[in-house]
């Protein structure tokens, strides 16, 4: 099954740093964040990662050369035939396909971008920039069970984000700004989409989050998996800092594989 991945979106003032790579790539201990939720991913089994590129895509697209590279034995022979030769990969076994889905594309247009590389598949969606130690295997039974759309990660967390309106069925039927009686949860990334999301995105000004995810709602098509775990997006430098402060401690509550 293949994960897209949103990585596309411009560069923010986290630190200096965004202003010359995406945000995916700025590192926590040493490796972009974009990494470790590949990782987390690899962990349950799933290896074929598709990624939404746009602002800056080059850095994206050389990080990945130069991993492979630098986590691989190699010859340059130049002798004969200038051939390279990879003797042996201790790299993960990932498949990457990078994908310049625009500069200005919408969150919707990205996705619906990348759709040929999909297929008629059942694929798994989240955003480059948030970790968090959700069992992806569970998160995909339930999508099975449910047997809709769409299934999202509702995740509890302090609000800043707009909320989710969840019935008794673990239908989400709305997406409302929060309020100050709010606990409640807030869309966490972490999605299983069946291929016929693709009919409800219209091009590259749609916003994922407003009309796709709000029409599959309306129709009781979108579930709620409810996630109380530890969840964490990085949109300030406090929040890059706290995860770094966390890794750097050995007790980053994300990192589920070995090292």
């Amino acid at each position: 099954m293949k994960v897209v991945i949103l990585a596309g979106g411009f560069g923010t003032r986290i630190s200096e740093e965004s202003h010359l790579k995406p945000k995916p790539m700025l590192e926590i201990g040493e490796k972009p964040i974009l990494w470790h939720i590949m990782k987390e991913y690899s962990y349950y089994g799933f290896h074929d990662f598709i990624i939404c590129c746009g602002y800056k895509q080059h850095v994206i697209k050389e990080w990945f050369a130069d991993y492979y590279l630098y986590n691989s034995d190699v010859t340059f022979d130049f002798t004969q035939e200038n051939k390279m030769v990879v003797h042996n990969n201790v790299a993960e076994p990932w498949k990457v396909t990078l994908v310049d889905t625009g500069l200005n594309t919408m969150t919707g247009g990205r996705v619906k971008r990348i759709q040929k590389y999909v297929g008629n598949e059942t694929f798994m969606l989240t955003y480059g920039d948030g970790v968090c130690d959700i069992n992806i295997r569970d998160l995909l039974e339930f999508h099975k069970r449910e047997g809709r759309i769409a299934t999202l990660t509702a995740a509890s967390v302090g609000q800043r984000f707009g909320v989710l309106a969840i019935d008794d069925r673990k239908r989400i039927t709305s997406f409302r700004e929060k309020s100050v009686e709010d606990g409640a949860r807030i869309n966490g990334g972490y999605m299983v989409l069946e291929p016929e999301i693709f009919d409800y995105i219209e091009g590259d000004s749609t916003v994922f989050e407003k009309e796709p995810l709000e029409k599959v709602a309306a129709m009781g098509q979108l579930s709620a998996y409810i996630f109380d775990g530890y969840w964490q997006c990085m949109d300030t430098k406090r929040e890059m800092d706290q995860l770094n402060d966390l890794w750097n401690k050995g007790i980053a509550p994300w990192k589920s594989w070995d090292d």
